[in-house]
């Protein structure tokens, strides 16, 4: 993946992370040659509207309530740039350097598709952008996801005509100086160029396509705490039995069993099947269930966003014919619904990840629940030590928040422009809200990892230090305890909850586990 050739088509999951993430190695972007050609082709015919005297949205006319005031062509490259810096209105903490890269990959690879007038050089410089790492500030908050992300795309494209801030190199500075220091100049646009860098669902891609790969991430690294937690409860794996799934043979319940039953095999931790304990609590017994359901959650954002990669989401749209006829239409390409939808569906999901992991961890901690199994709260001396008792607390803080974080977005719209644009999707907040709710399950999950070595150890007690772990979790244990001691007292734990949490961000779990 030296090189990502972008035509419009083909961009992937794997090339916007490796892109977003791959720095200072990041992959070079360029623009395929048949989409140069294409490219420039929606250029010309631009510039024959304009010769024509065409009227068409936002390129001899104004934007939004103003869309049936013509613009004189004298006044045509005024009006693209006035777009970007009249909307360039957006707020709050800007985004990460992963983020504006996957944003900038994303819309160059729209744009490349050839419906959208810009002309080859600009669209280049985008491009350009990437590859010297001249990366726009960009705000978070501004963009109601229709029409598409026009605040946070337009601090994207500012730097493009010397205007707005860029980090280089680690130093926020202005978007001219950026240019400058990577040997780029500015331009002055071209009609309907401003309006094709800003309207789209750019931002809203950038934050689902990330989002969706770590809840990936997120949803494995549930099976495998809740089996290391299965382990330290004395759990079985009896409902894991292919049988049972095979009579409700729903795909990912069915591979999420497989894979529970993959993480524990030649477990010497796990119950045996002869016992009187029949079976577990359904926070053990049902994760096939549960944690499939939320699998079937991510397939579903995945399919959408593989989609939305290779979409042209801007308005107005140019079509040339095999005759050269050329047509502007309208449309709404650039409206964030199944976005929107489908983030507020990933995000009330993954929470329930979060949900189902809070109450192993109680199950852990409890030493009622857990019928004494393990010591209350994790600990040798509860009384002079609390052991893990508020590590619980702090889990169940965070599944509290998520559940405030489900609710939709995507089921409110206030109306703009005059009443113009008088429905739009909320994707933007969607996708906001949907990475705060990752961003606490993945604590949650590295409070439950950490709770279930501790229980672990303790069953070694009574099981016998000789005794393996499941053939899955047993890589994992050893990848926690190389980071986490065994806590013989109370002391400072948020350091290793951070400790934790870089583990299950960084994917080395699974890595651990699937080896």
């Amino acid at each position: 993946m030296d090189i990502i050739s972008l035509d419009g088509q083909n961009l992937t999951f794997d090339q916007v992370q490796a892109v977003a993430y791959g720095q200072p190695n990041s992959p070079r972007v360029e623009i395929s040659a048949e989409a140069a050609k294409l490219v420039a082709r929606a250029a010309d015919a631009v510039q024959t509207l304009l010769k024509r005297g065409t009227i068409a949205y936002g390129i001899t006319t104004g934007f939004g309530a103003f869309k049936d005031r013509i613009i004189p062509p004298d006044q045509v490259e005024q009006l693209q740039r006035n777009i970007l810096v009249s909307h360039a209105v957006g707020v709050g903490n800007p985004f990460d350097i992963p983020t504006t890269r996957a944003i900038m990959l994303i819309r160059a690879n729209t744009l490349a598709r050839g419906h959208s007038g810009i002309r080859p050089a600009t669209l280049q410089l985008l491009v350009d952008m990437l590859n010297t790492g001249v990366h726009p500030v960009i705000p978070e908050k501004g963009s109601l996801g229709a029409s598409g992300d026009l605040a946070p795309l337009a601090h994207m494209a500012l730097p493009i005509i010397g205007e707005g801030t860029a980090d280089y190199r680690g130093e926020i500075v202005s978007g001219a100086e950026a240019f400058k220091r990577a040997g780029l100049k500015p331009i002055t646009l071209a009609a309907k160029e401003g309006l094709a860098l800003t309207n789209g669902t750019s931002v809203m891609t950038a934050l689902g396509v990330l989002q969706t790969l770590r809840a990936e991430r997120y949803s494995q690294t549930a099976d495998i705490a809740g089996c290391l937690s299965l382990e330290a409860l004395n759990g079985t794996d009896l409902a894991f039995d292919e049988r049972i799934h095979n009579l409700r043979p729903y795909p990912r319940q069915k591979e999420c069993a497989a894979y529970l039953r993959s993480l524990l095999k030649d477990s010497q931790f796990t119950r045996e099947h002869t016992s009187l304990n029949v079976q577990d609590a359904y926070t053990l017994r049902c994760m096939p269930q549960v944690h499939g359901a939320v699998r079937d959650a991510i397939a579903y954002s995945r399919w959408i966003f593989e989609i939305e990669l290779n979409a042209v989401t801007d308005n107005p749209l140019i079509f040339i014919d095999d005759r050269d006829e050329i047509t502007v239409l309208s449309g709404g390409n650039f409206h964030g619904e199944p976005l929107a939808i489908a983030m507020d569906y990933l995000a009330f999901s993954v929470a329930e990840l979060g949900n189902i992991s809070e109450r192993r961890i109680m199950r852990l901690t409890d030493e009622c629940s857990n019928t004494h199994v393990l010591p209350a709260f994790l600990t040798k001396q509860g009384g002079l030590n609390s052991g893990f008792m508020i590590l619980q607390y702090t889990a169940a803080a965070l599944a509290t928040e998520n559940k405030v974080l489900s609710h939709p977005a995507s089921v409110d719209t206030i109306p703009t422009s005059a009443n113009v644009e008088d429905h739009v999707s909320m994707g933007a907040t969607a996708a906001l809200k949907l990475r705060s709710v990752l961003d606490n399950v993945e604590r949650i999950l590295s409070i439950e990892l950490m709770s279930a070595a501790q229980g672990v150890d303790f069953r070694r007690q009574s099981v016998g230090l000789d005794k393996t772990l499941g053939q899955g979790t047993r890589g994992v244990y050893a990848l926690i305890r190389g980071h986490i001691p065994f806590i013989e007292s109370d002391t400072t734990m948020a350091g290793y909850i951070e400790k934790t949490r870089q583990l299950v961000a960084s994917g080395s779990l699974i890595q651990k586990a699937d080896k």
